[in-house]
């Protein structure tokens, strides 16, 4: 396309998933990733947070962390610091030989990450600057904010070079921006040339021709851009974050979580092929440099393939009896407990109890539901708590009493404002009517780790019935060579997929995305397993892989070009 550098963020969570213990392998090989863009002629502009937005499950920041009670995170606290410090003291090292000024291929380095989106503590933005360059980060340092005024100047640091970000408006943009810095050469940091999705709304597209024209505007004015996003990629696993709307409130609002997807409309798509905006900016980066030869895109595809049942649904209510009987524990309490006092990140927990009886039909609700929860009773789904506009269930209660079950499923906690550092599950209580419900036994599983096959031996086959109940799938299909997929799942609820034991990320029939990205290297020829983890019980048709992606409504299969 024309371009030299290749920036990245990196997110804290995926190399620090607990305190003290670092990852820096396999697809969290960060340095790997940084020679292989120096290999490639790229200079790298890095972005090491600690917080870093990019819709990102808790902007980055470890569940561990922002569990911790009363951490104030992206402040001078001495809590919150003592971690970062930690934190850069495993990445920085593993960072410094591949400065440009000791011959690697990092030319730039953020300080933090649209700070004034956030707060105004001067403190701490100096002090992530000074442990930036203390460890040895000698190449220069920036600032990134949006254009705004309360942006600017709560996100800007004495000495240190701002950029701005934006999607649209460049003159307006930048008119801005030098009325805070006049000599700051101007630099897009994020030029937002398409947009990510939300469950339950429409798709984003920008048209290329429009997009390329803002930066033909950019160009021609001699301003740096940088793509956000130039590839969008995948939210795999439990990775995607959410956003609050308004995201200056606290408690009134509605709670918007991200897809799976992170196409983000960009020149690149999900799997890395061009796209039509791909060669509309090229064409527009041809007038002001040279651009190297189109190559061919040659990956593969799979053909369209049906995928074959292996087995009967196992229930997850099984499952999870298995996962307590060897070892997983139940936990008992007095109130309902988050996933972070249980020890996990994201997951799935059955909260358990008995409601004493007799007692007329009251209204069930969940105060400081964050999450989405199955009401079980008797094996089966009765009803779905949601965070938005949460609807009562009416329950009454026989002379013996009752006992009620609680699937609470996690979905990405907030990415941006204040919200940011939410915990998962129940944090308040479950009421019958006014009365809170005491006495909770609790069982968590794990995601997004793959299930376990011989868990999944031990907790038997699902009942067939008329009423819904959450299980496992197991499905195979064969593949002659590796090669990128899309696993449409029309017709499916809600829930997550595996392929080969690794977690593709979660579907829902809300939408827009209906099907889910299956990277080559997932792929073995011959024979390859699927496990669909159905949550809402829905009974769907044997899923297909595709040689195209669905999306939503507003897009379109994007061929290899």
């Amino acid at each position: 396309m024309g371009l030299d550098s290749v920036e990245t963020y990196v997110a804290w969570n995926v190399h620090e998933p607990r305190q003290g213990e670092f990852d820096f392998s396999g697809g969290a090989d960060l340095e790997r990733f940084i020679r292989l863009a120096g290999e490639e002629g790229l200079k790298v502009i890095l972005r090491p947070g600690p917080y870093i937005c990019a819709e990102w499950d808790n902007g980055g920041l470890p569940a561990w962390l922002t569990a911790q009670p009363g951490i104030r995170v992206r402040t001078r606290q001495a809590a919150y610091t003592a971690a970062v410090a930690a934190f850069f003291n495993e990445l920085l090292p593993r960072m410094v030989p591949l400065l440009e000024t000791h011959g690697g291929p990092i030319s730039m380095v953020q300080v933090e990450n649209e700070y004034g989106s956030f707060g105004s503590d001067f403190v701490y933005l100096e002090q992530v600057q000074k442990a930036l360059v203390e460890r040895g980060i000698d190449v220069p340092l920036f600032t990134s904010d949006g254009p705004e005024d309360h942006m600017l100047t709560g996100g800007m640091i004495p000495g240190v070079p701002a950029t701005a970000n934006f999607g649209s408006g460049t003159d307006r943009a930048f008119a801005g921006f030098r009325r805070h810095r006049t000599d700051d050469p101007l630099f897009c940091m994020e030029f937002w040339n398409g947009w990510f999705d939300h469950w339950g709304e429409e798709h984003h597209a920008r048209d290329p021709k429009e997009a390329a024209q803002t930066l033909d505007e950019m160009l021609s004015a001699g301003w740096s851009v940088n793509f956000y996003m130039a590839h969008g990629g995948t939210n795999f696993g439990t990775g995607a974050g959410a956003n609050f709307d308004p995201p200056q409130s606290v408690t009134v609002g509605r709670y918007q979580p991200t897809v799976t997807s992170y196409d983000y409309d960009a020149p690149l798509d999900e799997r890395g092929a061009p796209t039509p905006k791909f060669h509309a900016y090229r064409e527009v980066i041809a007038k002001y440099r040279a651009v190297p030869e189109l190559e061919e895109f040659t990956e593969p595809l799979l053909p369209a393939t049906q995928l074959v049942a292996a087995g009967a649904p196992v229930g997850l209510r099984g499952y999870l009896d298995a996962v307590a009987i060897n070892g997983g524990g139940i936990y008992e309490s007095g109130h309902p407990l988050t996933f972070e006092e249980l020890g996990i990140s994201h997951g799935v927990v059955r909260y358990t109890t008995t409601i004493p009886g007799p007692r007329q039909s009251y209204p069930l609700t969940l105060d400081g539901l964050n999450d989405r929860a199955h009401l079980v009773i008797d094996g089966k789904i009765k009803h779905v708590f949601e965070r938005n506009g949460q609807q009562p269930y009416d329950l009454s209660v026989p002379a013996e009493g009752l006992e009620i079950e609680l699937f609470v499923e996690s979905m990405g906690r907030v990415n941006y404002g204040r919200l940011v550092g939410e915990r998962k599950g129940i944090l308040g209580a479950v009421l019958h009517e006014r009365q809170e419900l005491h006495g909770w036994n609790m069982t968590a599983l794990e995601l997004p780790q793959a299930p376990s096959t011989e868990l999944l031996r031990q907790a038997g086959s699902v009942q067939s019935g008329d009423e819904p109940e959450a299980a496992f799938h197991s499905l195979d299909f064969t593949a002659a060579a590796p090669a990128d997929g899309y696993m449409d799942l029309t017709g499916w609820g809600k829930g997550y997929v595996w392929v080969n034991g690794f977690c593709l990320g979660r579907f829902w029939d809300r939408g827009p995305q209906l099907s889910l990205y299956v990277p080559a290297p997932l792929i073995q020829p011959g024979k390859n397993r699927v496990v669909i983890l159905e949550l809402d019980g829905t009974r769907g048709s044997v899923p297909h892989i595709l040689p195209v992606p669905n999306l939503g409504s507003g897009s379109a299969p994007l061929a290899p070009q």
